[in-house]
């Protein structure tokens, strides 16, 4: 269950706002799957974010069985595709002042040669607002739980809305992750040597 419930949390980056999501995936990670069953259904409902097939399944499954409320998830509005996100993405902080340097710091000792973790990556978001440092992290297991650690991290080092994505090994991302990742640069290796992230 944490696995599809931490793929809809990843499809929904750039289309929650970043305030609910890193606090859902907080949620998810900490086993407070039943709060969470009641809240992003009415959240999705609430601020009109729309679900493909796909992500109306990954719902159901992730959520019913910890009593999401069945009508409010099939109110959900229905997607043909997945909408531009309107953000762009730039390895470099756009100001030249990286807040990230001690967030650099702590991430690559503590995740640098970690068992199942591949790349660590970072990304600017521009657009909608003040710009966001995104951490890309592929993971070959226990994504749900890594992302809830490096966002406690984040939070610590001063990050009040950490923007943490872990990419489960093999997943076809969704294009708001294909293109932070193309604009994105290394921080460190975990011990995973096919955890690539970007094509080398």
């Amino acid at each position: 269950m944490s696995d599809t419930c931490h793929e809809l949390l990843l499809r929904l980056a750039g289309r929650l706002p970043d305030d609910l999501l890193w606090r859902f995936r907080d949620w998810a990670a900490t086993d407070a799957v039943a709060v969470l069953a009641r809240a992003l259904p009415r959240t999705l409902l609430h601020d009109r974010i729309g679900l493909t097939d796909y992500e109306q399944r990954l719902l159901a499954d992730a959520l019913v069985p910890h009593g999401a409320d069945r009508s409010a998830i099939s109110s959900v509005k229905g997607l043909d595709e997945l909408p531009e996100s309107g953000y762009t993405f730039s390895p470099e902080s756009p100001d030249r002042v990286s807040m990230g340097d001690s967030a650099t710091v702590v991430l690559g000792a503590t995740l640098r040669g970690r068992l199942g973790v591949g790349e660590v990556r970072s990304s600017w978001r521009l657009g909608g607002g003040e710009p966001r440092r995104l951490i890309l992290v592929t993971a070959t297991t226990g994504a749900a739980r890594l992302t809830g650690e490096l966002q406690r991290v984040l939070r610590a080092l001063g990050e009040h809305d950490p923007c943490v994505e872990v990419l489960p090994a093999g997943l076809d991302l969704p294009p708001y992750h294909r293109a932070a990742l193309a604009a994105s640069e290394l921080v460190c290796t975990g011990a995973e040597a096919d955890g690539h992230l970007v094509p080398v």
